[in-house]
């Protein structure tokens, strides 16, 4: 009977560290970001080479990787660009054309040129324009160039969609997944960061580090 009360104690208290190791991984581990510790100037070279907008403010650098319909993205856009920028943090949007699936579109003409736009002239303004259009379908690109048939405005958009086959295993080497918004970011101490930050369990971290 001693051994079988042990024993039963035993299996408790084994449940109750199974139990509680799953509830920290599930309200607290999954969502942290991962510091980058390999491929740190690649990754910083894509990046800066994109064709990313922002409202030039003089805090720390936050890269966002979109699109426009992504309502992960749409979330995060309207519930941490006003705190981020309240601290001063450089909100840089990445906005891609993503390219065809199957056969099938996976982006509009005006998203195409919208995009084009945004990575040759990158106004900021005229992202928050874009943003502001519901649903995002309604936005008609009018008065911009497009991007079909303009050889030089289709290599922009197919520059955003080699951006997205080329930082993936960059990111995965990290620990990072690929996901729409990815975040990247540098501490106030310089340490580099990243996390696909699709749910907002995952803000706070965000939030905490920037300062907001």
């Amino acid at each position: 009977m001693k051994r079988f009360r042990l024993w039963l104690v035993g299996v408790l208290i084994a449940v109750i560290a199974v139990g509680g190791f799953w509830a920290l991984w599930s309200l607290d581990l999954r969502w942290r970001p991962h510091t980058i510790k390999t491929h740190q100037a690649q990754i910083a070279s894509i990046l800066n080479g994109a064709g990313w907008v922002s409202p030039k403010l003089p805090g720390q650098t936050l890269y966002m990787v979109s699109y426009r319909s992504c309502p992960d993205c749409i979330r995060f856009e309207k519930v941490e660009f006003p705190k981020l920028h309240a601290v001063g943090v450089d909100t840089r949007v990445i906005v891609v054309a993503r390219a065809d699936l199957n056969g099938l579109s996976k982006s509009t003409p005006a998203e195409r040129a919208t995009v084009a736009e945004l990575w040759v002239n990158r106004s900021w303004p005229l992202l928050e324009a874009w943003l502001a259009v519901s649903p995002p379908d309604a936005w008609t690109a009018t008065g911009l160039p497009r991007a079909d048939g303009d050889a030089a405005r289709t290599a922009v958009v197919e520059a955003g969609r080699k951006l997205v086959v080329d930082l993936p295993p960059l990111l995965k080497d990290n620990g990072v997944r690929f996901a729409y918004p990815t975040l990247i970011w540098w501490t106030s101490t310089g340490i580099m960061r990243g996390c696909a930050c699709e749910k907002p369990q995952s803000y706070r971290f965000v939030e905490k580090e920037l300062g907001a």
